[in-house]
């Protein structure tokens, strides 16, 4: 039996049901909460949000107020420290460089967010959320593209890094022939503690979405959702990408608008390629559950290359994959280096799928997602190179990403769903390491004190069940 705890919001009082995880909300009547709920389970909170962009909005910050607060705190920190720029600086380029090309309405969801927020008497208005909304994208690529057009001095090194292992598969590689997609999120395990949301969301206009996610941000940000026209989607970061447009759409309103309108892969394409910033360069893997089609998209601002299948698989690991686009839009990517984590984790990835042609199912996905295979190393133990990633165990860190010994970082949580599961709106996730082990924030900085600069936003990480999760459920397992 799996204990939840349940918040519901009605039109005229948010009730609650204990929890020692979140704060406390206050009761508040206000007819923009209308429908809005959120409860815990597995490690997870579920959070449902409904109506208009502004109620969504607001029923997002007012139900997640701390946690926003609470996020906002681990990107400011972790933003400051690799860019050696301030908080304000992200603030500047939302309002002036974002927010001129966001859709009026999430314009209006992120206003919202903020409004909800300050409800719970949170001090933020709507340049944070929409700079919490754009951090990767500002910090990892805007950063050093601008770094190199103002010649910067003693610019901090700055690549596109690589978070996620993920692998869609359909046809003949299947157990019943259908499309089965998995995808564990790499991130710094402050982020990964935090990255425990499962959002409902049911807007006026569009697809209904579940999806997993960042209290603050409107896009999962990891990109693992689907929606209720049956599309399914996840991606990996393309390592050491280069290249931006200052006038192009911000990568987490493309991300949410696609997710939320596509009815199919070409629709899912579309809107990702179009006025695409160069932000959070990724590999995208699609599914349509209604055509049992499956593609790979590689987005990059100059190459788009898109590789569709209705009988094989696609494996994702931040490896650029177009011949062109590792020429022209990354910095020296080498393919054949299996010392690099990408690679290396590509290659198990062949194998996991090559071995186990016709037996793939959800079940086989979570162990796939906790798989601890090292084949540069051939050895079996967590680390950088194994599709369960444990950086912190690394002593060689992670060049190609500008990570050093010991980084705590990797693996923070899985997800996995298949056509089935899809036409439910059901998915499987899983709260920190898909392996099962704990990460322990105070004995890990007491061995190694050159990290105690996260010490104000780094915590444990505790390793939860595989918990499915459904569209409309209401808690109480």
């Amino acid at each position: 039996m799996i204990q939840s705890a349940c918040r519901f919001v009605t039109a005229a009082v948010l009730i609650l049901t204990g929890s020692a995880a979140l704060a406390a909300a206050p009761a508040l009547k206000d007819a923009r909460l209308a429908g809005a709920y959120s409860f815990q389970s597995g490690g997870w909170t579920y959070v449902h949000l409904e109506g208009t962009p502004e109620q969504i909005g607001f029923q997002h910050g007012y139900l997640l107020g701390p946690e926003i607060a609470d996020a906002l705190h681990v990107y400011k920190v972790e933003d400051e420290h690799t860019t050696k720029r301030d908080w304000q600086f992200f603030r500047d380029a939302s309002q002036k460089m974002f927010w001129p090309h966001i859709d009026a309405e999430y314009q209006a969801e992120l206003k919202g967010i903020a409004e909800g927020a300050q409800a719970r008497g949170i001090k933020v208005d709507v340049w944070d959320i929409v700079a919490l909304n754009g951090t990767m994208e500002l910090a990892e690529y805007y950063v050093p593209w601008l770094d190199k057009q103002q010649h910067a001095l003693n610019a901090p090194s700055i690549h596109a890094p690589g978070n996620c292992s993920a692998f869609i598969a359909t046809g003949s590689y299947t157990k019943d022939g259908k499309i089965v997609i998995a995808h564990n999120n790499w991130s710094s395990y402050a982020e990964g503690s935090r990255w425990t949301i499962m959002f409902d969301i049911q807007p006026t206009h569009g697809y209904r979405i579940l999806q997993d996610g960042v209290p603050g941000m409107i896009t999962s940000n990891d990109d693992f959702g689907l929606n209720d026209a049956g599309i399914m989607i996840t991606e990996t970061t393309i390592s050491r990408f280069e290249g931006w447009n200052e006038k192009g759409i911000p990568e987490f309103v493309r991300s949410r608008k696609a997710l939320q309108y596509a009815n199919s892969i070409d629709d899912y394409a579309r809107t990702m390629i179009e006025g695409d910033n160069g932000g959070y360069a990724n590999d995208w893997l699609v599914g349509d559950r209604k055509t049992g089609e499956i593609a790979y998209l590689e987005l990059g601002l100059k190459h788009t290359p898109m590789w569709r299948s209705k009988d094989g698989y696609f494996v994702s690991s931040n490896f650029p994959r177009d011949a062109s686009l590792i020429k022209d839009e990354t910095d020296g990517w080498d393919a054949n280096d299996l010392s690099a984590s990408a690679n290396a984790r590509h290659a198990r990835w062949e194998e996991e799928m090559k071995a186990n042609k016709g037996q793939i199912d959800v079940e086989m996905a979570e162990k796939f997602l906790a798989d601890h295979e090292d084949v540069f190393s051939h050895q079996q133990g967590a680390d950088q190179r194994t599709l369960c990633g444990h950086v912190d165990t690394a002593k060689e860190g992670v060049p190609q990403w500008d990570m050093g010994p010991y980084n705590p970082f990797g693996a923070v949580q899985g997800k996995v769903t298949s056509s089935d599961l899809a036409a439910k709106m059901t998915m499987i996730a899983h709260a920190g390491h898909p392996c099962g082990e704990d990460f322990l924030a105070k004995p890990f900085l007491a061995a190694h004190p050159e990290y105690a600069w996260q010490a104000p936003i780094l915590r444990d990480m505790k390793s939860g069940p595989w918990t499915q999760f459904s569209s409309d459920e209401k808690g109480g397992r």
